[in-house]
């Protein structure tokens, strides 16, 4: 039924509330029609088979009376009778019966051998002489009649009036009810979609601004939407922010190498330059490009790692990682006489082998360029857990850097002589994030927690 009107061009345009209105009056209405028209079945039922055995008594009373020669008796009101010829004619009438109780051609039927009952007058509209008639053929001495008694009607009809004027205001009143009700009910249940829709409208206008108005005690369907919602709205508010701290965060640090690509180029076209010259010029600029790439795409692999269902996991055979990982920074700890010692405590993890892989490679990377002695590098499993961790031997974070080191292009004054875009740790507190773990640091030891994914 709510198919059928929300899908009906007359009220397919109409606010949902008119139309849930709508559906509860004609889903009411078809009930109550059923229910009073059972009702009123049931009653006329009950008075017509009351209104047959009067009848049937009554017709046995002239029977009996035209078996032994006698009049029937004609005293009680409503009931009459009539005695017929096998043509059709009247032959004996009672005072208060009408000129003739039925028509001949009933009376010539009956006449043939078959009894016959007939209703005479409407319901509605109302008419003076209503009444029952039961017309059978008697063989009395004298030959074959036809006898004709009737019962008025009058009581029973006015019975089933009366009943019919009261089904239909009980029915008026009781689909007036349910609209009334249902129009109210549906108000009050969508007004806070409504609050939802201002609140909704004015967060548009201000990301930052007021979430919908969900009622703290309430978990009925529409507070759990509201909630959905604010959460959404949550996401896109923080969302919104790293995307204008990503702006602000990649304009602030490309500003510097495009600043000195510009001037090493204005520099190198002021004059006439030798070869030396401009391989000098070419090489700055070499590295400034190289630099660029690296933000670029540090910055890239933050915000992909950011997006939501980004990293897909796979089984990780954590000793081949490693192993990649050790080959391409042992060659580097080789030449400046230090080592790098992994001890591996599991076999595999249900991770993405890709962003493992780069989180592990800038652990490291940064254990080779700023810290000192032996580079230790130990994965072991926490119950669902597995926690890499790397170690080297020098003198650890500043304490006053710990709490911002995970922050991008974060760096030590002590460390900011060295060649490093400040986002290797960054990017592995997001994969860290990314597989619904945490990155931590503890003097000069950095951990990454990741879940094993069952």
């Amino acid at each position: 039924m709510t198919g059928w009107l929300r899908a009906h061009p007359l009220t397919a345009d109409r606010p949902i509330v008119t139309r849930l209105v709508l559906a509860v009056a004609v889903t009411m209405a078809v009930v109550l029609l059923l229910s009073l028209g059972f009702v009123y079945w049931r009653v006329s039922f009950a008075l017509d088979r009351q209104l047959n055995q009067d009848l049937l008594a009554y017709q046995a009373i002239v029977q009996r009376a035209v078996e032994a020669g006698t009049d029937p008796a004609t005293g009680t009101p409503g009931e009459t009778f009539q005695i017929y010829d096998t043509a059709g004619h009247v032959e004996m009438s009672a005072a208060t019966s009408p000129r003739r109780l039925v028509p001949r051609s009933v009376v010539q039927h009956t006449a043939a051998g078959s009894a016959s009952e007939l209703d005479v007058g409407r319901l509605l509209p109302p008419e003076g002489a209503a009444y029952r008639a039961l017309v059978q053929r008697m063989n009395t001495p004298s030959g074959a009649v036809v006898v004709a008694a009737a019962i008025s009607r009058s009581h029973h009809d006015e019975a089933l009036r009366e009943l019919l004027l009261q089904l239909t205001v009980a029915g008026i009143l009781a689909l007036a009810s349910a609209a009334i009700v249902g129009y109210r009910t549906a108000r009050a249940a969508l007004a806070p979609v409504e609050r939802y829709r201002q609140a909704a409208a004015s967060h548009g206008q201000d990301p930052a601004g007021n979430r919908l108005p969900v009622p703290a005690r309430r978990d009925d369907e529409l507070a759990r939407l509201g909630r959905t919602l604010n959460e959404l709205l949550d996401s896109i508010e923080a969302s919104h922010n790293r995307e204008r701290q990503f702006l602000a965060d990649a304009s602030h640090e490309l500003r510097t190498p495009l600043t000195l690509m510009r001037t090493e180029l204005e520099f190198a076209l002021l004059r006439e330059r030798d070869p030396d010259e401009l391989r000098t010029a070419l090489s700055s600029l070499d590295g400034q490009v190289r630099r660029l790439v690296e933000l670029s795409n540090a910055l890239l692999d933050i915000e992909e790692l950011r997006a939501p269902g980004r990293v897909l996991r796979e089984r990780v055979d954590l000793r081949r990682l490693c192993d990649g990982v050790a080959s391409r920074h042992r060659p580097a700890l080789k030449a400046s006489g230090r080592r790098l010692i992994i001890a591996i405590h599991a076999q595999e993890v249900r991770a993405s082998e890709r962003w493992l892989e780069v989180a592990l490679d800038n652990l490291v990377a940064n254990a080779v360029k700023h810290g000192a002695g032996t580079v230790f590098v130990n994965v072991t499993p926490r119950g669902g857990s597995l926690e890499i961790a790397v170690r080297d031997e020098g003198e650890g974070f500043p304490e006053d850097f710990i709490d911002k080191a995970f922050e991008r292009f974060s760096r030590a004054q002590v460390s900011r002589s060295i060649p490093g875009s400040g986002l290797g740790l960054a990017l592995v507190d997001a994969v860290a994030q990314a597989h619904g773990g945490t990155a931590s640091i503890a003097g000069s030891t950095v951990s990454m927690v990741i879940t094993d994914a069952p």
